[in-house]
């Protein structure tokens, strides 16, 4: 029996410190065929989700599934996420929250996760700033991962990434 995933926990602790602080929880997810969310809200494979108690009902984070219902566009929808979806929890006020790696998800799923740019030789991984979209007022997470480049020697935190909301 394997030893059961700590990302759940993790989600349920970042939401709650996020409804406790008084921020407005957003998830990012990726979005794929076990993804139940409204697809004309789905941008580069990608959704982000508020998940706050106010645009929420029934919202249930359990060890497989992250579940609510939300309206989308005056629509009442069910929404249903794999938790090995989630990219990212945090708070839409600061951008304080915690990233995922897909790449475990991805690959026991049978594909490989979306490739993120690699640095070129001359620059750090905090150089690289991610692509930014247009997303008509909406705002968009991009995670800015080390893949085979570790950061620079006593810059922050080897080996974590970085989130970025571009608006």
């Amino acid at each position: 029996m394997s030893e059961p995933s700590t990302k759940p926990y993790l989600i349920r602790a970042i939401y709650e410190w996020c409804t406790d602080s008084g921020y407005t929880p957003f998830l990012a997810v990726h979005v794929d065929a076990t993804t139940r969310v409204p697809q004309e809200f789905v941008k580069n494979n990608e959704i982000v989700l508020n998940i706050s108690a106010l645009a929420t009902s029934k919202l249930q984070i359990g060890n497989e599934l992250v579940e609510f219902q939300a309206r989308f566009g005056g629509k009442a929808r069910t929404i249903s996420v794999p938790i090995t979806n989630v990219s990212a929890i945090y708070a839409r006020e600061n951008g304080h929250g915690m990233a995922f790696d897909l790449a475990e998800a991805a690959t026991s799923r049978g594909h490989e996760p979306p490739a993120l740019p690699a640095p070129t030789p001359s620059e750090s991984i905090e150089d690289v700033q991610p692509e930014r979209e247009s997303s008509k007022g909406r705002e968009v997470l991009k995670v800015v991962q080390p893949e085979d480049h570790p950061p620079p020697p006593g810059d922050g935190p080897k080996g974590r990434p970085r989130l970025t909301i571009v608006k």
